[in-house]
């Protein structure tokens, strides 16, 4: 258990020290007004205050993935601790925290006009068409594991298909209706509800003396189980996730203050780490170890994992309120994915959102792509997801590094990660079942080749960026509050 705790500490004391340090890298304006104010249109540009942003951002972050990937990951052993808490503060938060700055400073632009401003036109039209998809991978995923943990905890007696239709309904709202109307509303107590499952799950195990394995140096790299490049693509959520990237511009537009940024991006990301550490400890310890949790999890999936250690360690009552609470998570980040999805198709087209109609013509199509995919299994969904995910990832990474470097400043708090996550995901896709299929030394090599060549491609387009000296922000010198209420 101390190396739970442990990580646990290191998580919240990364917070206060590197997450400090990012955000001085950055450089803060405080004073400088926030899309929430030039942008304001009262649908998504919408001012609210930093403990309400905070929560929705959790939720928004907070998928199935801090939850079940990390659950998947336990049977790695203690080594996933690692990866939560290294990839957690110097990958994940650092990712969330740039992305969400540099949309703030740039009118609460999504992924695919951040990659297009600093990776250049043609990656804008590639993050787009990327970026659309994961999301619907993302909604759909959020569509099918909250039915099926719903549709377990109510034994069964309302239709599967019943649930999935009410969901859909949910969502079509919540990507609909101005983002103050049910998100703004609702999310902050769904966030609460999640916080007192985390904690009381954890407390759980703690109280009860769980045996939670410790990290040693003969388990640091289990027998028979290639870690690399698995576990950092199985435990995304948690440790470090491009979904984050599509989410964290929505919060961009309604943040009232630069200086609310680090709490708001790079703290509910650490948040998410402490999720994720609370359920890959439950994984590892409740279920006679990696061989009782593959049992378990060939038998349900996740979501049995999940309805078993809550009730195991609250109770009957505790149990459903913890269950009620993981449910809210996918439910509470896919309404905002297919959100997330509609600006993204809206700014590509520069469609005006004002008119709920407008709203509509996007939505709809999207909502039935997701119903449509729904019919695929979900254990391939996942598979192409966390590819999907990661590669995400590196993009927006690599879109940090690049308006930092314009910048002059640190870059390397931002290349470090995307280089690392750039290898990774090229040699699963190279070796996966998915992807290319190539024995994994040839993958080794693939992988290695293609990340140098983008490296050395990015320096390339960096230097050409800061000598052509590409604006790092828009304008808004003019600006007052009071011409904003006008």
């Amino acid at each position: 258990m101390v190396t739970f705790l442990v990580g646990i500490v290191l998580l919240i004391v990364g917070y206060f020290t590197y997450g400090k340090f990012v955000e001085k890298v950055f450089g803060v304006k405080e004073d400088r007004a926030t899309p929430a104010f030039t942008q304001a249109d009262e649908v998504d540009y919408v001012p609210m205050n930093t403990k309400k942003n905070s929560l929705i951002q959790l939720l928004n972050i907070a998928g199935v993935g801090p939850i079940f990937g990390p659950i998947m990951g336990a049977l790695y052993g203690p080594v996933a601790f690692i990866w939560i808490v290294v990839g957690a503060i110097f990958a994940g938060a650092v990712h969330d925290y740039l992305t969400g700055m540099i949309s703030i400073r740039n009118r609460g632009a999504h992924l695919p006009e951040l990659a297009g401003q600093y990776l250049g036109k043609i990656m804008k039209h590639v993050v787009n068409a990327f970026a659309v998809l994961l999301l619907l991978l993302v909604g759909t995923v959020f569509v099918t594991a909250p039915a099926g943990l719903l549709y377990n905890l109510m034994n069964g007696w309302m239709g599967m298909g019943l649930i999935l239709a009410a969901i859909f309904i949910y969502y079509i709202l919540a990507t609909l209706l101005p983002i103050d109307k049910i998100i703004g509303r609702v999310y902050p107590l769904f966030g609460l509800l999640l916080i007192i499952s985390a904690v009381g799950v954890g407390a759980g195990m703690v109280i009860t003396g769980a045996d939670i394995p410790e990290l040693t140096l003969t388990n640091l790299h289990p027998d028979n189980v290639p870690i690399f490049p698995l576990l950092f693509l199985t435990i995304s959520c948690g440790a470090l996730s491009g979904f984050h990237a599509t989410q964290t511009p929505i919060i961009s537009r309604t943040t009232e203050s630069e200086k609310q940024g680090r709490k708001i991006f790079y703290g509910m990301m650490i948040a998410e780490g402490v999720i994720a550490m609370i359920w890959a400890a439950a994984g590892m310890a409740l279920f006679n170890g990696p061989v009782g949790l593959n049992e378990l999890l060939a038998a349900g999936g996740p979501a049995m994992v999940v309805s078993e250690a809550s009730t195991m360690l609250l109770g009957a009552i505790g149990g459903t309120l913890a269950i009620l609470g993981v449910i809210i998570l996918p439910i509470t980040s896919g309404d905002t994915a297919f959100r997330s999805a509609r600006m993204i198709i809206a700014d590509y087209f520069k469609m005006g959102q004002s008119k709920i109609l407008s709203r509509l013509w996007i939505a709809l199509p999207l909502f039935i792509l997701s119903y449509g995919l729904t019919k695929i299994d979900f254990t391939l969904l996942w598979r192409y997801f966390s590819w999907a995910n990661q590669t995400t990832a590196v993009i927006a990474l690599f879109v940090g590094a690049m308006y930092l470097y314009i910048a002059k400043k640190n870059y390397w708090i931002s290349l470090i990660p995307g280089i690392f996550m750039l290898y990774t995901t090229m040699v699963y896709i190279l070796n996966a079942p998915i992807g290319f299929r190539l024995d994994m030394g040839i993958a080794y090599i693939g992988a290695t080749v293609i990340t140098i060549t983008l490296v050395a491609t990015f320096f390339v387009a960096a230097n050409k960026a800061r000598a052509d000296q590409i604006p790092l922000e828009e304008d808004v010198s003019g600006w007052s509050p009071s011409v904003a209420r006008l």
